[in-house]
């Protein structure tokens, strides 16, 4: 596409995009917001009630008989697991704390940074760690979810037991394959599933518990520090099952810029909560009339409603997966803009919501570890053992990070942050303590992903800042060349030259470059660049910046957001009108391709150096992730030793 054309097109299609109000979401009803938030905010934690009071149980008993005392504490950690960690800090506290509207780990770093002070770094590697957490995260809960679903046919029919892993990996593997064409079409059905899915399981619920009330005792926490006190050998390890109730809490958060806190918290306290309840109770009275029931919320179902429940299951887990992976495709997007990871393609499969994006590396690499999961694990009890380590973790890094935006970013004082945090932060850290007991029989897993992530996101980080301050030495001053040659001009050529550089003090190396081998210089050069504000998004009303250096050159920088896309036409067709004068049809693009070579002696280890180079080559050309056509680019080689 000719780039005067894009950059109009795009201009006229979104002539105010950015001037509204930056944290609003897009205007809607409550109602549908609600209903939105239900299929998209709480698909993962919607689904627990399949393994969590099954798998607490079972480690609580092993393959011993159950007694009424070992179901009631059970449901009673696990009421109140619900009741302090979610409905309290999440839906009380953390939502509170969002960065001009926008949740998750990357967005309260950012906002704790603004004031963090001597602590800053600190700040940034907690949410860098709780970044890499997230993508632990996102790997085992769409294989948990759906293998715990398509197990529920072994209830309907015991054949079947040999085609549940086949079914769910054909499953996964058929919803990482759409992903290329969008969810918007798939979307608009979330939210009527997810609400009669919850539905579902408070009637379910509700009937047994009717016929066996004796099972509300369990909300009395007495039953809750009984058992802990009666079953000390295994209290740890009961604690990392009962985690598996909580899963998904921190979706809550990090899907606050879509929906807005009030549906959020509408949907939690007016459906999802009462209904997770319900089923939670309904599976212990059902476990306390069958103490030897295997699969009690599939098993308390009647006969004539099996199958169709099943596949209602199969529907709730493949949405729960869906919300996993379009969070780290969104995760992986402000990681990029904050200069956590390289760059990757960026696809956006919806011209009217910027959040609908697919991110093709991200996606198959959550495939493969996905189905490599599910074919090593090979049911979702095995697989248990190597979830909540990545989630409790992300959860005590969210609270650390909590603590400084009540400390730094509120001005609460130093003791009334400890008040308010360190509860939480004493049960969280035994969830993780907990689960950290699971380390040997798969919890390595997800400490693995999570550890190559950090270490990519460190790798990347360090790497760009020695390369920066590399460049950086062997660079001129911009102003010391722009004075020399608006005094000495060399050969002046028609049209506009725009040079992209990621430090606006220094000559860009493709106009030193393009002087030593051209000995020519074009009437009107602009020096372009584009920096990511820590903030969600920018309007446009503060999008560019122009300051005129001479007659020969102009400095334009372009700010955005972590959570804008960064679009070099459009944001030139409104610098044009805002008075910066060139005529697009003759204006080339100049950018510096450096060429890396790894050094032993300087900067990071050997490997570390050679890990940075294969992300740098791997990663989206900047013409594609700035969308510039590549017909009017120019990149002039360099090589660098870091």
């Amino acid at each position: 596409m000719d780039l005067d054309r894009q950059a109009s097109s795009e201009a006229e299609r979104t002539p105010t995009d950015g001037d509204q109000d930056p944290h609003t979401p897009a205007q809607s009803s409550t109602a549908a917001l609600t209903l939105g938030a239900l299929g998209v905010v709480y698909g993962d934690i919607g689904t627990s009630p399949i393994y969590a009071f099954r798998e607490a149980l079972r480690v609580a008993t092993g393959d011993g008989p159950n007694t009424d005392s070992d179901i009631l504490g059970i449901l009673s950690l696990i009421v109140w697991a619900l009741t302090l960690i979610v409905a309290v800090k999440y839906l009380l506290i953390v939502l509170r704390a969002d960065n001009r509207g926008e949740g998750g780990v990357l967005s309260l770093m950012a906002l704790a940074r603004r004031d963090a002070g001597r602590f800053s770094g600190f700040v940034l590697l907690l949410g860098m760690a709780g970044a890499a957490l997230f993508y632990g995260d996102a790997m085992v809960s769409p294989a948990i979810s759906v293998l715990s679903a398509v197990e529920g046919l072994e209830v309907v029919s015991p054949a079947l037991h040999a085609w549940v892993v086949p079914i769910a990996v054909a499953i996964l593997i058929g919803l990482f394959s759409v992903q290329k064409f969008g969810t918007a079409k798939v979307a608009s059905v979330f939210g009527p599933v997810m609400m009669l899915w919850f539905l579902v399981l408070g009637g379910a619920g509700l009937y047994q518990i009717i016929h066996n009330p004796m099972v509300l005792l369990a909300l009395n926490p007495y039953y809750a520090f009984n058992f802990l006190f009666e079953h000390s050998v295994v209290a740890m390890a009961v604690f990392g099952a009962v985690f598996l109730a909580i899963t998904g809490a921190e979706t809550l958060y990090a899907d606050l810029g879509h929906f807005g806190r009030r549906p959020i918290v509408l949907a939690w306290f007016s459906l999802v909560f009462p209904a997770l309840l319900l089923n939670y109770f309904g599976q212990g009275a059902y476990a306390l009339q069958h103490h030897d029931a295997n699969q009690p919320l599939f098993e308390m179902m009647p006969d004539w409603a099996g199958i169709p429940f099943v596949l209602l299951a199969m529907m709730a887990t493949v949405i729960a997966g869906q919300a996993a992976i379009t969070g780290a495709f969104s995760l992986t997007r402000q990681a990029i803009q904050l200069n956590l990871l390289p760059r990757f393609a960026v696809q956006h499969t919806s011209a009217e919501q910027s959040g609908q994006i697919y991110v093709p590396q991200i996606n198959a690499f959550l495939l493969v570890g996905v189905v490599v999961l599910v074919l090593s694990f090979g049911s979702s009890s095995a697989l248990a053992t190597a979830y909540g380590i990545a989630l409790s973790g992300a959860m005590v890094v969210t609270g650390a990070l909590l603590f400084f935006v009540i400390w730094k970013v509120w001005k609460r004082p130093l003791w009334l942050a400890f008040a308010v945090m360190v509860p939480f932060a004493i049960i969280e850290l035994t969830f993780l303590g907990a689960n950290m007991l699971k380390v040997t029989d798969g919890g390595w897993v997800t400490i693995l992903i999570s550890t190559t992530v950090l270490v990519v996101m460190l790798t990347w980080r360090r790497g760009t800042s020695i390369l920066f301050e590399k460049t950086r030495r062997s660079e001129v001053p911009l102003t010391l060349l722009t004075d020399n040659l608006a005094a000495k001009p060399p050969v002046l050529v028609d049209g506009t030259a725009i040079f992209l550089t990621g430090d606006r003090d220094s000559t860009p190396t493709a106009l030193l470059h393009s002087l030593k081998h051209y000995h020519v210089l074009h009437k009107q050069n602009i020096i372009l660049t584009v920096v990511t504000a820590e903030r969600p998004r920018v309007p446009l009303s503060e999008r560019a910046e122009i300051e005129v250096l001479n007659d020969l050159f102009t400095r334009l920088t372009l700010n955005y957001g972590y959570m804008d896309d960064p679009n070099i036409p459009k944001a030139l067709a409104q610098v044009r009108k805002q008075g910066l004068k060139f005529d697009i049809m003759t204006t080339s693009f100049f950018l510096s391709r450096r060429s890396l070579k790894a050094s032993a002696d300087r900067g990071m280890p050997l490997w570390q150096d050679k890990l940075f180079i294969t992300l740098a080559r791997n990663a989206s050309p900047a013409t594609a992730y700035y969308q510039i056509p590549t017909g009017r680019v120019v990149e002039i080689g360099t090589q660098v030793l870091i």
